[in-house]
């Protein structure tokens, strides 16, 4: 009897296997259950990957969805700085509602899913009174889990000390259902106010038995070293591989002895590391004259010291960064340009920063991959190899969440999602922020 898959993706080329050999993956009940050089079965749904290559749905490590999308409101960000993005979302935050929040939240996602990011680290600010944008991103983790996978993090972007409710506000949060909790001390007052707000957030952590995902050393500041309090209370609370520390931008300017003295206790603790190359690249270095730092978390460095480092696309079209369409290929791009990762085995093993590192940091590694028994969450590159990937661009040929197509960019003309059990047209997402500039 010939077996019948749910799915079966044709003709695939894989990373881990001989790259001149082509593979079949059988796929049932949302997991992969074969994978060889020629199933004989057949599948109720068969796609033919034509000699490219089949990896993990992409990851982004690092997002803020509550603001997505609200360019201009406002007003624009003419300065480029962090900080005055931070006051234009000031400005704006206590007005949003939750239903507004979702909507633009559904667009953005739809996006990032038909780009091949199936599973998005988002960022909530609980600095709002109302706490609508934790609200929202909780409900959307819920409303969107068919198309993509939705973690929350409640972060309090104005500081926990910077106010006396903001603490409260961030253990509400987590109780209301937040995945992780943030922390930002480099926005504290002091330097006493930054290491007291990361001790808070290991308390809260440990209460409700939640990850820690913070917001650390993000200036070009070379005396900022908050990076050095989170690793070692991560190990003083037990917190060992299940803290991510986004941005680390100070890095980048500290004293290269330091640097390497820190990155030892980094890997003991067990924290990845969350570069964000693109918005990182626009918004450091503003208050340089010429040379420019770059302004990145050095990237090959931390790998070299055995440090887990994974990607966020951080924002699009918000008050900290205009472009973007969630697409975790440019994020990458911009990374093994900016960090010199250019060898060619640097390249090919720079596609794990968007996939297989940020599952280690998410946690979800034990399902994650192009392995029997795993899930089945799969992209059809338009790409023969990871070169191809990074020099070609675009979105996926196709998208597989759960073992079901949800995405189809075959097309010359137009892209396709699946949601709700209806195909929708991708551009009419993009063609709405076209012109809002």
């Amino acid at each position: 009897m010939v077996e019948i898959y749910d799915l079966v993706i044709r003709r695939a080329r894989l990373r881990d296997r001989p790259r001149e050999r082509l593979y079949d993956i059988g796929i049932e009940k949302g997991r992969i259950t074969e994978i060889s050089e020629k199933i004989v079965g057949k599948g109720s749904e068969e796609i033919d990957a034509g000699g490219n290559l089949v990896t993990p749905s992409f990851i982004n490590m690092h997002f803020h969805l509550d603001s997505v999308l609200t360019l201009g409101r406002p007003r624009y960000n003419e300065s480029g700085t962090l900080w005055e993005g931070i006051e234009i979302w000031g400005e704006l935050k206590e007005k949003l509602s939750i239903e507004e929040i979702l909507s633009r939240v559904e667009k953005a996602v739809k996006l990032m899913a038909a780009y091949g990011t199936l599973l998005v680290r988002t960022h909530a600010d609980t600095s709002v009174r109302s706490l609508n944008t934790v609200k929202a991103l909780i409900r959307a983790r819920e409303m969107l889990r068919d198309i993509i996978e939705i973690q929350v993090t409640a972060f309090p972007q104005d500081g926990i000390l910077t106010d006396p409710g903001n603490a409260e506000l961030l253990e509400k949060a987590v109780e209301l259902g937040a995945d992780n909790v943030g922390m930002i001390p480099h926005n504290e007052w002091t330097r006493e106010d930054g290491v007291r707000s990361i001790e808070i957030a290991f308390e809260i952590a440990k209460r409700y038995n939640r990850d820690v995902d913070g917001h650390i050393d993000e200036t070009d500041d070379p005396v900022s070293r908050y990076l050095e309090v989170v690793a070692a209370k991560a190990i003083r609370y037990g917190w060992q591989g299940r803290v991510t520390a986004g941005h680390v931008t100070a890095s980048h300017s500290w004293d290269p002895a330091y640097r390497y003295r820190i990155s030892s206790l980094t890997r003991k603790a067990g924290i990845t590391i969350i570069a964000n190359p693109l918005i990182n690249i626009h918004l450091q270095g503003r208050f340089d004259p010429y040379p420019k730092r770059r302004g990145m978390a050095p990237i090959k460095f931390f790998l070299s010291r055995g440090i887990n480092v994974a990607l966020g696309h951080d924002c699009i079209m918000d008050p900290w960064y205009p472009l973007g369409v969630g697409d975790m290929l440019q994020t990458l791009f911009m990374a093994v340009h900016v960090d010199q990762i250019m060898g060619v085995t640097e390249l090919r093993q720079s596609l794990d920063l968007i996939t297989y590192n940020g599952a280690r940091a998410a946690r979800i590694i034990d399902k994650y991959g192009v392995e029997k028994g795993k899930e089945a969450n799969l992209l059809v590159l338009n790409a023969r190899d990871e070169l191809d990937a990074l020099r070609i661009l675009g979105p996926p040929l196709y998208v597989v969440k759960g073992g079901k197509v949800i995405a189809d960019n075959t097309s010359r003309t137009e892209q396709k999602i699946l949601y709700r059990g209806k195909w929708e047209r991708i551009e009419q997402y993009i063609d709405d922020l076209v012109g809002r500039i």
